[in-house]
């Protein structure tokens, strides 16, 4: 016959329930009372919860006026949690923090987890080191709580009603209690594991459905930010791409307050740098003492992960999931999670670089298709009609004729150096690293003249190119191409102007610059799309800055302006 399993739940209350044989009448006649307090104890799947109606059963059962759970941290040495019952909420708040699980009988019971009964509290040595506060308490009974086997934690009650001493009937009746409150604290546990998984999944794919939606890299990163802090239930997401020098920037940040982060840069000499690149996750318990964390913002988190976004032999960059000082650090289960999501958020992202990657090649066929069109077709055939025109010139005898046919010749040749420099455009590809933010500024206005077929005025207030750094230069440059767009796809204008202003005063006294692209058209409807709108605001919020809309240039202030503005 094969021996029974211990960690078996139902062999547990068996052999518990088997120990109640031989007792007394009182006993029976309690065991009505017994039944139903285990299945009150068994009922729900919230962990907490279950907490709480475990200690409260605990105590209605045995007759106690204080109920407590002290739960097993991972380490076996200390407490994750202390659920009470019967201890009034503003002695709660005065004792201010959960027992020290090194001192007193909460000590003795975790390193010896074997139920104990005392007829007086405080004739036991090991009562000492009660915090302020503590309730009075005389009678006491502590039972473990084991799940599938192992020691999830203690089950304390004390003070029995009446004055009296817990009994022999009390520790049977808790005991089996216990066995009943470990599996369903095993079920509970279960459960919330599963809903964490599918949390976490649903995030991978919100990440992935962002990423591959063909919006905005800036905003697909945001995404994965949002989603990290979300999940994580940290203080902040941060994702970090690699820096020219070897290190590693905050690119995109979901935080209270996401400037503080933004634009920030772990050195390449970080020891987190070289193993973050390496393509291995960096786990701390305090950001704040941790020697390998160099960063300003170190001192101002507590637990935190650092997970490679890597996918495929390549390592893309990392993403940050800091918690506030003083938060519980994060569990094994939560640690594999956040790494899977970030493989996947990795994943996600070469898939986005693959599909921007096919996209831009598609446009830059088109553009070798009608720079070759503009080349062979049009070229030739303006070259053509200027050689009859000549050709009539010469032929004419009036001098009017001949001059106005002189004039159109040359505006024929002005016509096609004009064609021929935008084909030359057309075969060129986009600079990768513009020398300034004058110069992005001037080639996002020039894009926007062909759909638009005007260019937009321009004007530039003080030294843009050395005042503004990269990262505002950066969202500044899709700001304006957000505003032209808007411009061209609903404003239907036919004026244009562009001022970037890199000597203004923000609002809260720091320098900062501010775009403005003012138009004629029909305005901002009410309750029309506010999209771009709020993608410009997006952009400047998460820079310390913001964005607002008024009137335009046109007659009577129609059309819009967009204000733009950031800290330098």
């Amino acid at each position: 016959m094969a021996e029974p399993d211990p960690k078996d739940p139902i062999e547990a209350a068996t052999r518990a329930t088997r120990s109640l044989k031989g007792l007394s009448s009182e006993l029976t006649a309690r065991v009505p009372q017994l039944l139903e307090a285990m299945r009150s104890a068994g009922t729900g799947l919230e962990p907490h919860s279950t907490l709480d109606r475990i200690c409260e059963t605990a105590a209605e059962l045995a007759g106690a006026r204080y109920a407590a759970i002290g739960v097993v941290d991972d380490t076996g040495e200390g407490l994750s949690d202390f659920v009470t019952h019967g201890v009034p909420e503003d002695v709660i708040r005065e004792i201010g923090h959960r027992p020290d699980a090194h001192r007193a009988l909460l000590g003795a019971l975790l390193h010896d987890p074997v139920p104990l009964r005392l007829a007086d509290l405080t004739a036991d040595p090991r009562s000492a080191g009660f915090p302020a506060g503590h309730p009075r308490t005389r009678t006491f009974l502590g039972v473990p709580i084991r799940v599938q086997g192992e020691v999830f934690g203690n089950l304390y009650l004390a003070e029995k009603h009446g004055g009296s001493e817990f009994t022999d009937y009390d520790l049977h009746m808790v005991r089996v209690l216990a066995t009943e409150a470990g599996i369903a604290i095993g079920n509970a546990r279960l459960y919330e594991a599963a809903r964490r998984r599918e949390r976490w999944i649903d995030g991978s794919v919100a990440v992935t459905t962002a990423l591959l939606s063909g919006g905005d890299a800036d905003d697909a990163l945001s995404v994965v930010a949002e989603q990290a802090r979300r999940l994580a239930g940290s203080a902040a997401g941060i994702v970090l791409l690699p820096t020219a020098d070897g290190g590693l920037e905050a690119v995109a940040v979901s935080a209270e307050n996401p400037s503080d982060s933004l634009g920030v840069i772990i050195p390449p000499e970080s020891p987190v740098v070289a193993t973050l690149l390496d393509g291995q996750a960096v786990f701390m318990d305090d950001s704040a003492s941790d020697g390998r964390m160099v960063t300003r913002l170190a001192g101002q988190f507590g637990p935190c992960m650092l997970l490679p976004l890597h996918s495929g032999g390549r390592v893309l960059g990392a993403l940050a999931t800091p918690r506030s000082r003083g938060a519980r650090p994060f569990t094994e289960a939560e640690r594999t999670l956040a790494t899977q999501f970030a493989s996947q958020a990795a994943l996600a992202l070469m898939m986005a670089e693959a599909q921007r990657d096919r996209e831009r090649l598609a446009v830059y066929e088109d553009r070798d298709r009608i720079a070759r069109d503009l080349h062979d077709l049009v070229i030739q055939r303006l070259f053509a009609t200027g050689m009859l025109l000549e050709s009539a010139q010469r032929g004419s005898v009036v001098p009017e004729v001949r001059n106005g046919v002189g004039r159109a010749v040359n505006e024929l040749d002005v016509t096609i150096q004009e064609i021929r420099t935008a084909v030359f455009a057309l075969q060129q590809e986009p600079a990768e690293a513009p020398s300034g933010l004058r110069t992005r500024v001037l080639r996002e206005i020039n894009m926007a003249a062909v759909p638009l077929g005007f260019t937009p005025s321009h004007h530039f207030v003080g030294p843009v190119d050395s005042l503004v750094g990269e990262l505002a230069g950066k969202n500044l440059i899709a700001a304006l191409r957000e505003a032209l767009s808007n411009a061209f796809r609903h404003a239907g204008a036919s004026l244009i102007d562009v001022v970037v202003d890199a000597t203004v005063t923000l609002p809260d006294g720091r320098d900062g610059v501010r775009l403005s692209v003012a138009d004629d058209g029909v305005g901002i409807p009410e309750g029309g799309r506010r999209s771009g709108l709020r993608n410009l605001a997006r952009r400047a919020e998460s820079l310390g800055g913001a964005s607002r809309f008024g009137p335009g240039i046109g007659e009577d202030g129609g059309g819009a302006t967009v204000v733009w503005e950031a800290p330098l």
